[in-house]
């Protein structure tokens, strides 16, 4: 079948996608990560994490990716740029084609790791003042806001640990959330209130965000009382949810009403051959913790296939 055939090709390269590539690895089985951009995924972008078993006071989201990306690349993992834009069944009906922008890939199994993208607000401004103050990344671009005023739209763990990362770089955190309470976890909700400099702005919804050739403010309106103001400020960091990468499957594995890859117990999709693991699917918890499991249920269960079909 060729020298280049894959055994395990894995769509995406953040922690499901890395332990994916571990375990297959382990196995035996020549297992390569596709990745549009930078390894890592959403975990790369964060500032902090301290609820990954094993670093009892915490570890950056870039240095625990780079760590994990490591550990794959020591078994043998293959990593190649290019963005997967089409999944298909080759023409024998027991290959996988994994249609690139750069090249078409043949593969016995694929694993789709791909997670999920910022979800953006929808309001006037918001494409027009993108990275001219308009972020959905605090650890990428929180160093241009030192000693200035910035807001964090949200209200659930990823938005609080941004406000509370930008809280040690900005003078004002302005926290804009659509109810009068957060989700999440408890304890950040402590950490939020208990910072002098983060300023709680609940049951408001931004309505426009401002500027000239920079962000000016953002003009906000109270849910119950619909009174209206503008917010002076210099930055706006938009943390409302995220929107699953699976238009690329999308037609060839069943996904849920949002777009989540459906799986069984086994990270099974209904098209034989094809996993998904991480955030991608359905009914995930969206923990980096979840995310490894799954990486490595789906590399398993893609080498035992391989025996079955391919002997």
């Amino acid at each position: 079948m060729g020298k280049n055939l894959i055994d395990v090709a894995i769509v995406g390269g953040g922690p499901a996608g890395l332990t994916a590539a571990m375990y297959a690895g382990r196995a035996g089985l020549r297992a390569v990560v596709f990745e549009r951009g930078e390894v890592g995924g959403q975990v790369a972008l964060t500032d902090w994490v301290e609820n990954y078993p094993g670093f009892p006071e915490g570890i950056e989201g870039p240095a625990l990716m780079e760590r994990m990306k490591e550990q794959a690349l020591r078994f043998g993992t293959e990593i190649i740029l290019d963005e997967i834009e089409r999944l298909r069944r080759a023409e024998d009906g027991r290959l996988l084609e994994l249609v690139g922008v750069d090249d078409v890939y043949r593969a016995r199994t694929v694993i789709v790791a791909t997670g999920s993208d910022p979800r953006r607000l929808g309001v006037p401004g918001e494409d027009t003042y993108y990275g001219r103050g308009v972020s959905y990344c605090a650890v990428c671009d929180g160093h241009f806001f030192q000693g200035k005023r910035v807001a964090v739209v949200g209200g659930g763990n990823s938005a609080k640990t941004e406000a509370l990362y930008l809280a040690n770089l900005a003078e004002t955190v302005y926290l804009i959330h659509r109810r009068d309470r957060f989700r999440g976890e408890r304890i950040l909700d402590e950490r939020v209130r208990d910072r002098k400099n983060i300023e709680l702005v609940l049951n408001t919804v931004v309505d426009e965000i401002l500027g000239d050739q920079m962000v000016t403010g953002v003009r906000v309106h109270h849910v119950k009382t619909q009174e209206t103001r503008v917010i002076p400020l210099e930055g706006v960091f938009v943390y409302i949810g995220l929107i699953p990468n699976s238009d690329f499957v999308r037609g060839f594995v069943e996904l849920d009403e949002q777009g989540h890859v459906i799986t069984n117990e086994h990270m099974e999709t209904n098209q034989p051959g094809v996993y998904a693991a991480g955030d991608i699917r359905s009914g995930s918890l969206r923990q980096i913790t979840t995310s490894v499991g799954d990486g490595a249920i789906a590399a398993t269960r893609a080498g035992e296939y391989i025996a079955e079909v391919f002997g």
